[in-house]
């Protein structure tokens, strides 16, 4: 029986909103995770870094559910690249947090390659299974990224494998994650296991797409949405040169883009992508809204016809699968996880590479024909059934039995 959890998330916390900085997908996982969790009765600590002052030492989103920031290095937000030498710093905190509250963790759950070797070292010094999930991997990224995005470091393939190597289990979101983690890591299959994320059903339901519009004071037309963090990975430039395509088709297509600059290469990625719709001519067809909280997404999917994925890697593709469940269809990169999480031609269609055209002839066949947009809906509102918290929960916790046992 699991009675408490250490979550680690050195670089980024649950509380921190999706779209800013490097708060993302991973941060919507740790929090809707740890809160289904407390709910079931096991108590979870999630340690994060402080990287502010006035961050008190813990925070209870709801019983059950703890954040606790860890001093590690400056009280400042600090790029990636910079929390290598903090790391044995903060498994140091949360070791003397666990000795110092009497903590009995029956697991460490680590998130990200990071938070995985922070985990290795809080597992010797605790004497508890780890189970560690990277949600993105570096070896995968570079497959697929963009000719002028930089390479992932070798430090950090290297601390990947050795994180996989040492970890009790590695949990994947998908079959293909688990096959990238076989093919490019050597993980030891024994030690895999795969558990999809989920989808909060009553937050992220169908609606009226008018009262969303009104709420959000959009004007009628087709609308194709993009959410995510602004930078080369989320591929938002196939999105903007896409709607250029679309627009010969379709003139009074317009994009609505939500999210804000991430990453080193996120505020030149922005530049960039407005200097590209300026030579375009589709910049009066875009609009950028600021990063929003989670929950309020739920009104911008609505508002779509369409919502367009056009990531490069993809370990699951939340987006994807929130957007699905308000009966939204989505047109996605077939690459990692958004083959699992879209069901291509049922739920909406999955683009074989990165050549905007294709994209804007899967988003114009939609906005064309009201009888497929419907049959798409429906589709993508079945097959999101599938995801949800309290079957992911019910995973982990077989995972934690099975580790906490050997």
């Amino acid at each position: 029986m699991i009675d408490r959890v250490a979550y680690i998330s050195l670089h980024t916390s649950p509380l921190e909103q999706p779209g800013v900085g490097d708060a993302g997908g991973m941060n919507v996982y740790i929090k809707e995770l740890a809160a289904t969790m407390a709910r079931r009765g096991v108590g979870v600590d999630v340690f994060t870094r402080r990287n502010d002052d006035d961050l008190p030492e813990v925070v209870e989103p709801e019983p059950g559910y703890r954040v606790v920031h860890v001093d590690a290095g400056p009280s400042r937000r600090l790029p990636v690249s910079d929390l290598p030498e903090y790391v044995a710093e903060f498994a140091d905190g949360v070791i003397k947090w666990g000795y110092t509250e009497g903590a009995k963790f029956d697991v460490v759950h680590s998130h990200y390659w990071l938070s995985g070797w922070a985990g290795v070292l809080v597992k010797d010094a605790l004497s508890i299974p780890l189970a560690n999930s990277f949600h993105t991997l570096g070896r995968v990224k570079d497959l697929t990224r963009r000719a002028d995005d930089a390479p992932t470091a070798l430090f950090r393939i290297a601390t990947e494998r050795d994180v996989i190597a040492l970890s009790d289990c590695v949990v994947a979101s998908t079959e293909a994650e688990a096959a990238d983690l076989l093919e490019h890591y050597d993980a030891d299959p024994e030690r895999l296991c795969t558990s999809p994320p989920g989808i909060d059903h009553a937050v992220f339901c169908p609606g009226d797409r008018r009262s969303a519009r009104r709420r959000l004071e959009i004007e009628e037309g087709p609308l194709v949405v993009f959410a995510g963090r602004i930078q080369p990975l989320k591929g938002l430039d196939v999105a903007v040169a896409a709607l250029g395509h679309l627009r010969s088709s379709v003139p009074a297509a317009r994009l609505l883009v939500v999210g804000g600059a991430s990453g080193p290469a996120g505020q030149a990625e922005v530049i960039r992508l407005r200097a590209m719709a300026d030579d375009m001519g589709v910049s009066d067809a875009i609009t950028w809204v600021p990063p929003q909280p989670h929950e309020q997404l739920v009104d911008y999917y609505r508002a779509a016809d369409v919502v367009i994925v056009p990531s490069r890697s993809e370990s699951f593709g939340l987006v994807a699968a929130e957007a699905q469940s308000c009966a939204i269809p989505v047109v996605a990169a077939n690459v990692g996880g958004l083959a699992y999480t879209v069901d291509d031609g049922a739920s909406g269609f999955l683009i074989d590479g990165w050549e905007p055209g294709r994209y804007a002839a899967a988003i114009a066949r939609i906005l064309a024909d009201p009888g497929l947009a419907a049959r798409l809906g429906a589709g993508a509102l079945d097959f999101s059934q599938q995801f949800s918290w309290q079957a992911t929960a019910d995973r982990l916790l077989e995972l934690y039995d099975g580790i906490s046992g050997r």
